[in-house]
């Protein structure tokens, strides 16, 4: 299976997420908007409070960073990427001032890149495979940012009983380490929060 394939399966499944849930939470895949925004939380621990930044948001969904960072009155330049044409749709709609591109060839190199949840539902590729697409979207998210990357994934400290099988559950181990070694020294693991999941941030 190629990565084209993966990218297909994807944007199908959100496309078909936000065709039935509309442009929230749940049209992301996500329980609440208070998990939406935990997570925004723990991935923007990589930028320093009161600095002027630009950022990619790397599967943007409907751009509620957007929303995020604007109330929270950061001052930044932001563009989104997203696979889903009807996700772009329903985010230059609530955010006609934004930048938002379906293209890899339309994301700029920013200060920084997020990736929030992009990594959770693997749908019937296999472990091994989705674990190489992962660390491939690493070296992307590394590409395009100039000061560093953040990225989040369900944690395999997960409750067993609780876990679905269409998700992927990774070893928080595994790619601090993998990042350590083979993207950049500076590397944090955030496991200290209230989700199923763990955050890491890269500095460049």
């Amino acid at each position: 299976m190629s990565f084209d394939t993966i990218f297909a399966k994807v944007e199908k499944y959100y496309t078909q997420k936000i065709s039935a849930q509309g442009p929230t939470p749940a049209g992301v895949d996500w329980n609440s908007a208070e998990s939406q925004e935990l997570r925004f939380t723990q991935l923007l621990r990589l930028i320093p409070t009161g600095e002027k930044f630009s950022i990619n948001d790397y599967g943007c969904g409907y751009g509620a960073l957007v929303d995020f960072l604007a109330a929270r009155g950061a001052d930044f330049q932001y563009v989104g990427f997203e696979l889903s044409e009807a996700m772009v749709a329903a985010a230059k709609r609530l955010h006609p001032t934004s930048r938002f591109v379906t293209s890899l060839a339309g994301l700029p190199v920013a200060d920084y890149t997020i990736a929030s949840g992009i990594f959770n539902v693997r749908l019937d590729i296999p472990d091994d495979l989705w674990l190489e697409y992962i660390c491939a979207q690493l070296n992307l998210l590394r590409s395009h940012s100039s000061r560093g990357f953040a990225f989040n994934i369900l944690s395999s400290y997960s409750d067993i009983d609780r876990r679905r099988a269409d998700l992927y559950y990774a070893d928080p181990l595994f790619f601090f380490d993998h990042c350590k070694q083979h993207i950049s020294p500076k590397v944090a693991l955030l496991h200290d929060y209230p989700l199923y999941e763990f955050t890491i941030t890269v500095r460049l």
